[in-house]
């Protein structure tokens, strides 16, 4: 006790009546804890001492940790001076006050000391030291309050410096220890489960156990992703640097769950599976455990108000107790586990949602693979690509909006309870206006949801015609076609944008009807209150407001949950009777007993097992099987392939060859009759589908490398020699559609990946019309006669005359019917069958052909098989087909600067400034009510009327109502404004873009544009960069408010605002480079990066809730002190601090929806910054000094005067200094092996591909003095890859409309297919996308019918009857004749029979003209390169 009174002199020890004492607070709360400081810290370096820190200490760190003890260690050096001064002076000073100035000073050099050691970092970073710094500035908080009684101001300033400074140094340590402490989270790739089971403590630096405890910490606070988010802010992402996925959350094993209870469904309800039940099954439990997160959740939010109504009535009621300070810290505490379970809840149901979206998007994959192109044919293409995003988005938003159904009334039921007990009936008032908002909200929800539909069809339409320009953009620009598909692609747009703009204004209203109802309520709501004879004091204004904001989302959602849900339901439904079609069954076995006798009479007998394929009087069509009316495409058909067998198919256009094929993998629909086949099949489609990836990957396909059989297949196919002059060989990339190789070469890796997985049956259509005939005659004896498929069976649809001769069996159709069956010997003396191609040459014997070519190829097939594609050469797509460009770092300023001058300055101005009037006046309609409280119920009364004030309050809710309207309608417009602009700009700069860079640029990379970026443009970027503005504005107002009701609270802005923007540029930079990620790949498989995606919103705001939560307690406490008057600073009236009470509450919503806010509109603005990489494309010189008059060229002669081109720089020559004149109205063929450069003789003529040297003269005009559209429109093609779009076969043959009926039919007359056309339906049947109702064929004739519409004196056909039978190719080449008298033609040609009746033809090799002159004389040269052309193909 002596002790003590000698420590203590006039003073007691602990507790003085109206708190501690000041002795005890200096020598307990201040010495104690700064001795225990001392103690830790020396403790420490003991044990630590031979600690080497494993980390990088970064500059900023050092000089921050130094820096700070040096500050506080001369503070409390000098605070010693002035103590000794005193004692010279003659003061007394009390022991408590030097043992307290000592231990500060002890502390800091303390600090700076160990700063020497190694280990100073290790120290300083310890888990326990700090907990410490961060508990023990709340132990100085008695000693500050005693100085700040003292009202000396020099005091105040000191002791509030001397806590500042601890409280920034605990608060640095801490930064830098959770900055640090992410390299443990590396070892831990999961999203929650660590798959490693240990990583190094920072300060222990040892191996320590990855335990439960630290998987569930990792858990709660999503240490996990903070790997992610490191690599982000430091460098661009890329997939490798993603996490890792969980099992559960592995595409395969979402599928597999979803696929098995899907297919449970079906068995035990087989007319009308659920897809619903099934999502049930897969999902239901850990939906149904988050359903009781929500309820904690929901009830938790409740407890924010009353706390509120508690505290503002202690305040009112001026209580001295510790009750204050509790409720403060609770509101702190409340705010954060709120905002805790809020950020676990959607973290949770985004995982979940992911699960789903991921196996319902997989399931949906899987049936488009299973069913029948037949059973397709009941839903569009579009239809299906809307299955996989719309449908699916729909259903996996089931998750939200079924919890809402519960949780929404819930909500609504104890908010009105809670209501009624602050206001009574009043309350009434204000619900009734909200309610009668909301038919208003559902009338204008319904009205928003008809206008989508009716854009969503139109943008659907007009994403087909611009993939449909991007996929014939050669042939268009050959055409002169392009502005006409503009146009018509304009007018799509301008559709879509009517209905984009009639859902953007009635946006508008839903946006002004939210934002002025919490005006209103407020209004309505106290003004009947007062009416009522009651007084309104500050905690039942500030209740209701705090309770009306967790009301008014609850009233607002309701309409859209259960628009959500009856979304969900539609889509369900829809996608349930998608998945329920009958899947394709490839074997489709016997009714009964098969027999021999079966098959058609011509065939040989032969037992059943003998077979390969038994098609037994099948009847098929290719409708679905909900569709009437059969139009046979397969009619009675019998057909038996032996085992082993090579079988040709032949036929004239659309007589049913490709379907005899499909009909037997099962993709047509089987009326009548049976299709067995027996073993596996592998099948060549006449248009090749090609993988976009290596050649390996394409011919490999997924099975295993096996280099000898690899070696072998690319031998037969012809692509050895082709592939070795590739660079990077078969690791070489192949374009979108194989856009780098020639046709012939697409043919050929088409064929070699069937051969290379060695089926049992292949199945191949019309594979050698794409190659020339020595190519061809190789591939045949090599490859389809050759030891690969020599005992496999072998069905081939052909024109070529060498294969027929070649197989075992032939099969004639007609119409439909299987003709005539029988061998190739007995075809030729076959009286029904005239083939023409047969009298024009004498066909050698199989015998002396095949030793005849044995020899040649053997000797030549070097020279034969030079293949590398000049055209297209794969070096030039070395470059092509880089990965896709993307920025790196934030995105410019720049690209905010060009989308507002997209928008008009005009409309951006008058947006900002009428959002900051706008909350202006609210945050005005607020004070004044605060205002109102004070001058009513305080110590101060003011006597006016209520009517008064009640006038005020409507002023101001009047002009927060018109600012609003000006500021959502302005949104709107400039929204709308800037689609217009970069839609029509974009267009305008692809439309007149060289084709060269749609040869080096994927026509999906340019789509991605018009759709997703073009969309995200059009719809989410206005939407998140209106609630941007309003959640900067708002937190702008609040931030306002608060310093001026609270002046402490200017103390935090500073720190607080640096502190968070750090916060946002961390979250930010990954989550935009993750955005650049998802642009770049847009792949529904890359779930990994989606799921850090859809998590990135719910974890970003984590740490920020906390800086939230500690201004709310931070507002509540120092509103607690300066009720007691110990604050030298008036912290305002009850009115006021409720005022700053509830504005602090929604701080930690509106700080999370901020930063979110930001982010997605940076992550939305990369589609901005992703179309204006197309905005500076090169453009195709359109400007000509030589005018053309109608009608030229009047006699079409053309002069190639050594003529030079490349496709770029770094390749070879595909045309090499040649010459030649074809003379007006001559018919010219240009031949070589494939990419010898005669198509490059075309994309010269056509200004496709600019010429390096020489000059071309077309009737002695140079055209490159011309423009490129005048030039074009004067010429006629007809071009490889025939052309036909969707809509009326009239429009397709004369889209300008300049042409009569009579003149159209003559032309098709001329083309043999008017018979077909007449059947079909005349001039306006609608031809289907990409012309599929034809087949490939019939499409080249149209081609050609529309080249003879044209009338124009150079006509250039490149390959134009390749895919048609010899019998009509005939017929087309004697049309050519009569038809194009006094024309130049120029034919390029595979069929030799093609040029052999020409006035003139052209050889090229490797880009060299090599031969030239009549094809006759040149035939009698034995020495010619012609003649040897003649006799490697027998035609």
């Amino acid at each position: 006790m002596e002790f003590m009174n000698l420590i203590c002199p006039d003073s007691p020890s602990v507790w003085d009546g109206n708190g501690f004492s000041v002795c005890f607070e200096k020598l307990v709360l201040g010495f104690g804890a700064n001795l225990v400081t001392v103690l830790m810290i020396a403790v420490l370096a003991i044990t630590k001492r031979t600690a080497r820190g494993s980390v990088r200490i970064y500059l900023s760190e050092k000089v921050l940790l130094r820096l700070l003890p040096a500050l506080g260690a001369c503070m409390a050096f000098f605070d010693i001076v002035l103590l000794l001064k005193k004692l010279l002076n003659g003061y007394t000073i009390v022991y408590h006050e030097w043992l307290l100035r000592c231990s500060q000073f002890s502390i800091w050099a303390t600090i700076l000391l160990i700063s020497k050691l190694d280990c100073w970092f290790v120290i300083l970073c310890n888990r326990a030291l700090c907990f410490w710094w961060i508990t023990k500035p709340f132990l100085g908080i008695p000693f500050m309050l005693t100085s700040f009684s003292s009202f000396e101001a020099l005091r105040c300033l000191k002791e509030g410096c001397v806590v500042l400074v601890d409280v920034m140094f605990g608060i640095s340590v801490n930064i830098i220890r959770i900055k640090r402490a992410s390299s443990r989270s590396r070892k831990c790739s999961s999203m929650e489960e660590p798959l490693v089971s240990y990583d190094v403590d920072i300060e222990e630096d040892r191996p320590r156990e990855c335990g439960i405890a630290h998987s569930c910490w990792h858990l709660i606070t999503f240490r996990t992703i903070t790997p992610v988010l490191e690599h982000g802010v430091t460098k661009q992402l890329d997939f490798e640097d993603l996490l890792q996925l969980p099992i559960d959350m592995d595409p395969s094993s979402c599928f597999n769950i979803l696929l098995s209870c899907w297919q449970a469904q079906q068995r035990n309800n087989c007319s009308h599976p659920s897809l619903f039940r099934a999502i049930f099954c897969a999902y239901g439990w850990p939906y149904i455990r988050l359903g009781l997160l929500k309820v904690l959740n929901d009830c938790i939010g409740f407890v924010g108000p009353l706390l509120l109504n508690r505290l503002i009535r202690f305040l009112q009621e001026g209580s001295w107790d510790f009750d204050g300070y509790v409720l403060a810290i609770s509101l702190g505490l409340t705010s954060i586990l709120k905002s805790f379970l809020d950020t676990q809840y959607t973290f949770h149901l985004s995982k979940l949602k992911l699960n789903l979206r991921s196996s319902i998007m997989t399931v949906i994959y899987r049936k488009c693979l299973c069913v029948s192109l037949a059973e397709r044919s009941k839903f569009s293409e579009g239809e299906i690509q809307t299955f996989m995003s719309v449908d699916a988005d729909r259903t996996v938003n089931l998750c939200n909006s079924l919890h809402d159904m519960w949780s929404l009334p819930l909500q609504i039921g104890i908010a009105l309870y809670l209501l009624y007990t602050q206001v009574k009936y009043a309350f009434l008032s204000g619900i009734a206006i909200t309610v009668l908002l909301i038919p208003v909200n559902k009338w204008i929800a319904k009205l928003i949801a008809s206008a989508t539909k009716k854009m969503m069809e139109q943008k659907d339409e007009r994403i087909r015609r611009t993939g449909e320009l991007l996929t014939y953009i050669r042939t268009l620009k050959m055409y002169g076609w392009e502005l006409l598909f503009t146009s018509w692609l304009m007018e799509t747009r301008s559709s879509e944008v009517t209905h984009l703009s009639t859902r953007k204004y009635l946006d508008a209203w839903c946006v002004f009807f939210w934002a002025t109802t919490p005006t209103l309520f407020s209004l309505f709501t106290f003004g009947v209150y007062t009416l009522m004879g009651h007084q309104l004091d500050a905690a039942t204004v500030f209740t209701c407001l705090a309770l009306f904001n967790n009301l008014i989302s609850p009233l607002n959602s309701f309409p859209w949950v259960i628009n959500g849900l009856i979304d969900a339901t539609i889509s369900t439904r829809r996608l349930s009777r998608f998945l329920s079609c009958s899947e394709h069954e490839l074997e489709l076995d016997w009714i009964g007993n098969p027999s021999s006798s079966s098959c058609s009479k011509d065939q040989p007998d032969f037992t059943f097992k003998d077979m390969a394929v038994v098609i037994h009087d099948a009847s098929c069509v290719w409708s679905s099987s909900n569709e009437e009316g059969l139009n046979l495409v397969l009619n009675h058909v019998t057909l038996c392939i032996p085992k082993g067998s090579f079988v040709s198919v032949i036929g004239e256009v659309g007589s049913g060859k490709s379907s005899l094929l499909n009909s037997i993998l099962g993709e047509m629909r089987l009326i009548n009759g049976s299709v067995h086949s027996s073993g596996s099949i592998a099948y060549v489609p006449q248009v090749p589908w090609i993988l976009s990836g290596t050649i390996r990957d394409n011919i490999l396909f997924g099975k295993e490398y096996d280099p000898r059989r690899y070696s072998d297949v690319l031998q037969a196919c012809a692509l050895d020699v082709d592939i070795s002059l590739m660079v990077g060989g078969d690791m070489a990339y192949i374009g979108e559609k194989g856009v780098n190789l020639s046709g012939g070469q697409r043919a050929r890796l088409a064929l070699a990946r069937a051969i290379y997985h060695g089926s049992d049956i292949f199945m191949l259509d019309d594979v050698l019309s794409a190659v020339d005939a020595q190519v061809s005659s190789w591939i045949l004896h090599n490859a389809i006669l050759g030891p690969l498929m020599n005992q496999r069976t072998r069905i081939l649809c052909t024109h070529n005359v060498q294969a027929i001769s070649s197989a075992d069996m032939v099969v004639v159709m007609d119409k439909g019917n299987v003709k005539w069956v029988g061998s190739s010997a007995d075809l030729s003396t076959s009286s029904s069958l005239a083939f023409s191609s047969m009298r024009e040459f004498h066909i050698y014997s199989q015998d002396q052909s095949q030793e005849r070519n044995a020899n040649k190829f053997t000797e030549d097939k070097q020279n034969v098989l030079q293949e590398s594609d000049y055209i297209n050469v794969p070096e030039a797509e070395q470059e092509i087909i880089d990965g896709e460009l993307r920025k790196e770092g934030r995105v410019e300023p720049t690209v905010y600067k060009n989308y507002a001058a997209f928008s008009g300055w005009f409309i951006t101005i008058l947006t900002c400034f009428s959002a900051i009037l706008m909350q202006a006046s609210r945050n005005g309609n607020d004070l004044w009510l605060s205002y109102w409280v004070d001058t009513t119920s305080g110590s101060i009364q003011k006597e006016y009327p209520a009517s008064f004030y009640l006038v005020i309050l409507s002023i101001f809710c009047i002009m927060n109502s018109l600012l609003t309207l000006v500021r959502a309608f302005s949104f709107a417009f400039g929204g709308l404004r800037a689609a217009v602009q970069v839609h029509n700009r974009l267009l305008q700069k692809l439309i007149n873009a060289p084709v060269n860079f749609f040869d080096q640029t994927p026509s999906g990379r340019i789509l991605n544009r018009f759709s997703s970026d073009l969309y995200t443009i059009d719809d989410s970027l206005p939407f998140i960069l209106n609630i941007l503005l309003a959640n900067f504005v708002g937190l702008l107002g609040i931030a306002l408010v608060l310093s001026y009701v609270q002046v402490m609270f200017l103390l935090l802005l500073l720190p607080f605002w640096y502190i968070y923007s750090k916060l946002q540029f961390y979250y930010r930079s990954t989550s935009r480079e993750l955005r650049r990620l998802d642009s770049v790949s847009r792949s529904p498989i890359y779930a990994s990066f989606t799921e850090t995606l859809d998590g990135s919103s719910t974890i970003r705001a984590f740490k920020s809730e906390l800086l939230a939560a500690f201004i709310i307690s931070f507002v509540a406490v120092m509103a607690v002190i300066g009720s007691q008057g110990n604050f030298p600073i008036n912290l305002g009236t009850p009115g006021l601090v409720g005022l700053a009470l509830s504005y602090a509450a929604p701080i930690v919503s509106l700080l999370g929806s901020f930063l979110t806010s930001f982010t997605e509109t940076e992550k939305e603005m990369v589609s901005v910054e992703r179309v204006l990489q197309y905005m500076d494309i090169p453009q195709e010189e359109f400007h000509g000094c030589q005018l053309l008059v109608p009608g030229w060229p009047f006699q079409g002669q053309i002069e190639f005067q050594n003529v030079t081109l490349r496709y770029k720089p770094s390749l070879p020559a595909a045309l090499h200094n040649i010459s030649f004149t074809i003379a007006g109205g001559t018919q010219v063929g240009i031949i070589g092996r494939t990419g010898a450069g005669k198509s490059s003789v075309l994309n010269a003529i056509f200004r496709l591909n600019p010429i390096c040297r020489g000059c071309i003269l077309v009737d002695g005009i140079n055209i490159a003095d011309v423009s490129v559209r005048d030039l074009r429109s004067h010429f006629a093609v007809v071009p490889q890859s025939p052309f036909l779009f969707e809509g009326s076969l009239r429009a397709n043959l004369d889209p300008f409309r300049e042409s009569d009926d009579f003149k159209i039919w003559k032309a098709l007359e001329q083309c043999h297919i008017k018979e077909e056309i007449e059947a079909a339906g005349g001039l306006d049947i609608e031809v289907r996308e990409s012309g599929t109702s034809f087949s490939v064929g019939q499409r080249q004739l149209l081609c050609l019918a529309r080249a003879f519409l044209k009338s124009s004196k150079v006509l250039c056909l490149d390959e134009c009857t390749a895919n048609v039978d010899t019998q009509t190719a005939s017929k087309l080449q004697n049309a050519i004749a009569s038809e194009c008298r006094g024309m130049t033609v120029i034919t390029i040609a595979h069929r030799i029979s093609t040029v052999l009746n020409m006035e003139n033809i052209l050889i090229l090799d490797q880009g060299i003209l090599v031969e030239q002159g009549n094809p006759q004389v040149l035939l009698q040269d034995e020495s010619s390169r012609f003649s040897s052309f003649v006799k490697a193909s027998t035609m």
